[in-house]
């Protein structure tokens, strides 16, 4: 009987519809598996035409071209002597599934439908694929002609079922299924299932490594080696659990493919099995470091652009993602450092330059990062010394400029029309006046941001042109607080779902780690937008007195809200207990429905947010995570009603209380 057996995971970066490209990058993972003696390789979900197709899985194309790249798969000289698990859509009998498809040696062993279904948060999973309902029944999958022709095969089993190899038993498990109260693992287990294969195509959220990391460990214990491991630790770990054995004598037997193949060879008692591995769990802090980085880079080699412009406002946001584009430069180098060919071939092209090779991260920044300070009137010298600072410690081209003859002109335009010129507040404006002057900045600054991103290197003599980078934290886009098609109107945002809180650490992170003094500055002065008019040259203006609630407590309503699925009562009930030592209930319910009121007049905003990476599961954005309303009625009748109810009770309650005690 066997003992060791080599495995191989595979995280591919497969692109939606990418079918060129998914099918290049499945061949090369294939060979890199057998070089290292595996003897079955696992990709992720739906690798062969990228998870990410969203409502193209409707179209037949699709499912077509998934099957013609598998073709290719089955031919290659790559997949022989190696179980093959690939992911793609299949259409059975109509229905269309979320599927593993399982091969050795030009014949498919096994279709697997997905049985549990991803459908909350970013996922729409139900809205495609439909789950796999008949528990440990398999049927006659009659193949397309382009399979049959290539492996000879009428019909394979689809359904739920597991591979019995000649020295072990194999079963397969789609993401969502780990995640599931009755996972499949449980039952293939007391089967005697010993190796179970997960394809993943879970995303990122700042803090989930630990939750995925404790639910993998919770699920197989001792059961699961890394890469090579010895079926007999499984076997001997099983044997002396009499609870265990006990209830796998009752268990309900899955249908077993037979395989004529080994995982292990026949001489494997010397093979040395791995280790554990040791998980490193990264603080929020590095994850923001090296996930938004990673995403910008993938997006910027993808788009073919040449790199990307931000406006630079010296204040924590827009400094924040300064940060993440300078950590992405750092990685770049170190990655071309330690070989990697692929990376360095897409530097080259981003930089129109095939002789070149990213050693500095600052001189690589000055080629791909330009960073923009569009001052007004109403900007602090200060603001612009701290965007100019960070600049140079970054290494960015930067850009300073003054946007002051754009707004007067646009202003004046508006008064030879209509005879009446605008006022600040502080003039004797009206709020009318004080915000659309507020806004007209804000929206230059936007217009001015796309033209230098589109002719900064033209004019620079250089080819390309830059993707312009939005710099709005999730807080802020939760409240509505940024002006509609303004510099948060851009390609992409980095930050767009980390919390303000977040982006702080993720500052103190950077002074510390990439030595970056200019942010000490930056973190010490109070957020503000600099729309409104100094005051003795200082500003006047802040973010927090402006939204009227602070960014911490955003942090909480936007989690009341998404995640704990509050509306304004339930809102109001938590926070009486949660902020009972800092508020009254009055107090309480007047926060709660300025924010909701604030939510509600500005929610419209989010269908114009600029995509971004996503990172906190209390995210607005409406067009893939946050699928509520942008029309609402604002006063909330019913709603703060109940409120003003539940206060007066308890404010009753309290009186009645102070009078038993005087008496």
């Amino acid at each position: 009987m066997g003992r060791a057996v080599t495995v191989a995971a595979c995280t591919l970066n497969q692109w939606a519809l990418d079918f060129e490209g998914n099918l290049t990058r499945i061949v090369r993972s294939i060979g890199i598996a057998k070089s290292h003696g595996a003897r079955y390789r696992l990709g992720p979900e739906l690798e062969i035409c990228g998870y990410g197709c969203l409502d193209h899985y409707y179209e037949s194309d699709t499912v077509l071209h998934s099957f013609q790249v598998l073709a290719k798969l089955l031919e290659s000289p790559a997949t022989q002597d190696i179980i093959c698990d690939v992911g793609m859509p299949v259409l059975h009998r109509n229905v269309r599934y979320n599927c593993r498809v399982i091969f050795l040696n030009k014949k498919i062993l096994l279709i697997r439908p997905k049985i549990s279904l991803a459908n909350t948060g970013n996922y729409r999973e139900l809205r495609w694929f439909t789950p796999w309902t008949k528990a440990r029944h398999v049927e006659e999958y009659f193949l397309p002609r382009i399979i049959q022709e290539v492996t000879g095969q009428e019909t394979v089993p689809f359904g739920d079922a597991v591979l019995a190899t000649k020295d072990t038993c194999l079963g397969a498990e789609i993401c969502e299924e780990l995640w599931a109260p009755n996972s499949p693992h449980i039952e293939m287990g007391l089967d005697g299932v010993e190796i179970f294969a997960n394809s993943s195509g879970s995303h990122h959220v700042l803090r989930k490594a630990r939750s995925r990391v404790d639910l993998v460990n919770s699920t197989t214990a001792k059961e699961v080696l890394v890469a090579t491991l010895d079926l007999e630790d499984v076997r001997s770990y099983r044997a002396e659990i009499s609870s265990r054995n006990l209830a796998a004598s009752k268990v309900n037997p899955y249908p077993r493919v037979k395989v004529s193949f080994a995982l292990s060879s026949s001489d494997d008692v010397a093979v040395p099995t791995c280790v554990p591995i040791q998980w490193r769990h990264h603080s929020p802090e590095e994850e923001i470091s090296l996930g938004p980085a990673c995403w910008l880079w993938d997006y910027l080699r993808r788009s073919k652009q040449a790199g990307f412009l931000l406006p630079l406002s010296g204040g924590i946001d827009s400094s924040a993602t300064a940060c993440v584009v300078y950590s992405m430069c750092h990685q770049v180098c170190l990655a071309v450092k330690n070989g990697n060919a692929d990376v360095l071939a897409d530097v080259c092209r981003i930089v129109n330059d095939e002789t070149y090779v990213p050693e500095d991260p600052r001189e690589f920044c000055k080629r791909i990062f330009t960073t923009c300070y569009m001052a007004s009137e109403n900007s602090s010298q200060d603001t612009c010394n701290r965007a100019k600072l960070l600049a140079e410690q970054i290494g960015s081209y930067h850009i300073n400029l003054n946007i002051d003859a754009a707004v007067k002109a646009i202003v004046g335009i508006f008064s030879v029309v209509t005879g009446r010129t605008p006022l600040f507040s502080v003039f004797g404006g009206s709020k009318r006046e004080n915000l659309a002057l507020q806004n007209v900045q804000a929206r230059i600054r936007m217009v001015l941001a796309y033209l230098f991103a589109q002719l900064t290197l033209w004019a620079r003599g250089m080819p390309g042109g830059l993707l312009v980078l939005g710099s709005a934290n999730v807080d802020e886009s939760l409240r509505g607080y940024l002006t509609k098609y303004d510099c948060s109107s851009a390609d992409i945002n980095p930050i767009g779902g980390i919390s303000k809180t977040d982006l702080k650490n993720f500052i103190q992170y950077c002074i510390e780690n990439f030595h970056l003094t200019a942010l000490r500055s930056i973190m010490s002065a109070p957020p503000t937008a600099e729309l409104e008019p100094l005051v003795d040259g200082q500003v006047a203006q802040t973010d927090e007195v402006d939204m009227g609630m602070t960014y911490a407590e955003l942090s909480i309503y936007g989690k009341l809200r998404k995640i704990a699925k509050a509306g304004p009562y339930s809102m109001f009930c938590k926070l009486i207990s949660m902020w009972k030592e800092i508020c009254t209930p009055r107090e309480v319910a007047l926060k709660v429905k300025h924010f909701f009121r604030m939510y509600s007049l500005n929610r419209h905003k989010m269908t114009t947010l600029t995509p971004s990476y996503h990172a906190e599961n209390y995210s607005p954005d409406d067009n893939r995570f946050d699928l509520r309303p942008f029309l609402y009625n604002t006063t909330w009748s019913w709603q703060f009603r109940c409120i003003d109810k539940e206060v007066s009770k308890i404010e009753k309650k309290e009186e009645i209380s102070l009078v038993e005690d005087v008496d």
